[in-house]
């Protein structure tokens, strides 16, 4: 979120906790026993950590909520869920079941709204872009790993510029299966030609690491993204909690060999 809506996000979101990434992150540390490869891509989830998508997605819930005689929920509200897609936004929005019959039109409708205005107010994190630059100047390769669908993931990556910088993108539609499947996050490795020991994840959810580590990678978790203090992201397991984007980069030179550290020391 952009930072004059972050302080607002942050006390909200927890209803009244406060965000666990809005404490001092510890240093990512290696999981014991994790293979010392050198990495050679990075993988991004999505909806709270490439991209703070946000404040899209809230407007065309609010926007679906005013359709149906409502008034519109504050930001806050949304904030537990706001990152697992668009049947928990409506849950949310409506209050209502997965299994209530109102659930398929309202997703439906909320689908066309927010894919209307789907890169409207969302931006990258702040300091995504420069880890980017950072990333590639590396020589590494970056992808996207995201549950949004195709249609949805390609037109917004585009409009904000990043599709083509992207080496791959698998979206929740590409394959039969999505995260916390690990299927996802294998075929991004094979299309980015590195093996999972060399790539790592880094998510803002929990499915994100799962898949991570039954695929094989390396795992971090986007402090920076649409945590709430209730989410827990200390007991998941990762290999590190990144508290900014920009925290990224001295993790993956602390990871890189002989030749990528000559890139850097090139680079500077």
């Amino acid at each position: 979120m952009n930072a004059s809506g972050s302080a607002a996000w942050h006390h909200a979101c927890g209803i009244g906790i406060p965000l666990i990434a809005a404490e001092p992150a510890p240093a990512p540390v290696r999981r014991t026993g994790l293979p010392a490869d050198t990495i050679k891509a990075v993988l991004f989830d999505l909806d709270g950590t490439l991209l703070d998508t946000a404040p899209d997605l809230i407007h065309a819930a609010n926007q679906l909520r005013v359709e149906h005689g409502l008034e519109p929920l504050v930001d806050g509200i949304y904030g537990p869920v706001v990152s697992h897609g668009s049947a928990a936004m409506i849950q949310r929005s409506f209050n209502i079941a997965l299994d209530d019959p109102r659930m398929q039109l309202l997703r439906s409708r909320f689908l066309e709204l927010y894919s209307a205005s789907v890169s409207q107010s969302t931006r990258p994190f702040d300091g995504m872009l420069p880890l980017l630059d950072g990333i590639e100047e590396r020589g590494l390769l970056w992808g996207v790993v995201t549950n949004k669908p195709g249609w949805l993931t390609h037109p917004l990556l585009r409009a904000l510029g990043l599709e083509e910088r992207c080496a791959c993108i698998v979206s929740g539609d590409t394959l039969p299966c999505r995260k916390p499947d690990p299927a996802p996050v294998s075929h991004a490795c094979e299309l980015l030609g590195v093996q999972p020991s060399e790539a790592v994840i880094l998510g803002d959810a929990m499915r994100d690491v799962d898949a991570g580590q039954r695929a094989g990678t390396a795992t971090l978790v986007a402090l920076f993204g649409y945590i709430c203090a209730e989410d827990r992201p200390t007991e998941w397991g990762a290999d590190g909690l990144i508290g900014h984007p920009l925290d990224l980069l001295p993790w993956l030179d602390s990871r890189a060999g002989d030749a990528l550290m000559s890139t850097v020391a090139a680079a500077r």
